[in-house]
């Protein structure tokens, strides 16, 4: 069990997927840039964010930006949107009759992606989800902006052991203060901190070594 100081930021995990050092560069020597990409993103998450929306539908419950952590991975972040669907076989709510069933839900800007980023970001939520609630979470949904669609990402057991391997990688990096090295491919020309990141430079010859031929050579950076 984590406490409460040690907990990472959950929505690092999509991030880390995508490149562990993006992630090093983000959330440990705290470097950003916005890019396109990045702003629409935001942008769609401050609508799903308002947390002064909250909707009842019959049996249904809408909840936007609940915060929700875990002592055992040792994260803590919000969740979109969760929906409490009235059911049989749900969890008590406290101040709600009745039992319901849960399921988080993911804004993304773009469209489904090759890798398992966002379905590992949404799966760790459900499992902070899991141990407040004192429940079981089989499936969330993930909406992407450029389709306008829901799909439907089921938290199997090999996806569970997955969140909490990397999570578990990122504690051990966080703790060492660890950026890893660049392993350049396609997805640095779309990366936000490609330009802090340097990955063409930082294939060959670290930053510090550059610095200091640099100097040595009495040259202007």
């Amino acid at each position: 069990m984590y406490d409460e100081e040690d907990f990472l930021q959950l929505s690092g995990i999509q991030h880390f997927a995508f490149c562990r050092r993006q992630w090093a560069l983000a959330y440990i020597e705290l470097q950003w840039q916005e890019n396109v990409r990045t702003v629409e993103g935001k942008l769609l998450h401050e609508k799903a964010h308002d947390a002064s929306i909250k909707e009842k539908r019959g049996d249904l419950l809408i909840v936007r930006a609940l915060p929700v952590h875990s002592r055992e991975i040792g994260i803590s972040g919000e969740c979109d949107v969760v929906e409490f669907h009235r059911s049989e076989d749900g969890v008590s709510l406290s101040g709600r009759e009745g039992k319901y069933r849960v399921a988080p839900i993911e804004y993304k800007r773009g469209s489904p992606k090759a890798s398992d980023a966002d379905a590992l970001q949404i799966a760790a939520q459900a499992l902070c989800l899991e141990e407040m609630l004192c429940c079981e979470i089989p499936y969330g949904y993930i909406y992407y902006g450029e389709t306008r669609r829901r799909e439907e990402i089921e938290f199997h057991g090999a996806l569970r052991a997955n969140v909490k391997d990397m999570f578990a990688e990122m504690h051990r990096y966080y703790a060492q203060r660890y950026t890893p090295k660049v392993k350049r491919s396609k997805s640095c020309n779309a990366c936000s901190l490609k330009d802090i990141c340097m990955p063409v430079l930082n294939k060959d010859i670290s930053v510090s070594d550059y610095i200091d031929t640099r100097l040595r050579e009495g040259k202007d950076f």
